[in-house]
């Protein structure tokens, strides 16, 4: 088995209300940064998982994410191999 280092964005739909982001938005628009069209804030997640492939890492990630780590009503998930490390 392999240790499988993994990077999980979690970001709000598109088209649905994300205070925070509106909030930054806003901030940066007064203080100068008027090209800012808009911000959107989400999360990322950071996972070191023990699997037997990065395929198998990748698909426990998705079921993590369906389960507990993302809104599914609200929210979009992308899930990304950043790393390995060897069999030991």
């Amino acid at each position: 088995m392999s240790q499988i280092h993994l990077e999980i964005r979690i970001k709000p739909r598109p088209g649905l209300l994300n205070p925070e982001g509106k909030a930054i938005h806003h901030a940066l628009q007064s203080l100068g940064w008027d090209g800012v069209d808009d911000a959107r804030v989400g999360k990322v997640v950071y996972l070191d998982l023990d699997a037997p492939s990065e395929s198998d890492a990748i698909e426990a990630a998705h079921a993590m994410c369906r389960k507990f780590l993302a809104n599914p009503v609200t929210e979009d998930f992308e899930v990304s191999v950043v790393g390995k490390t060897a069999d030991a």
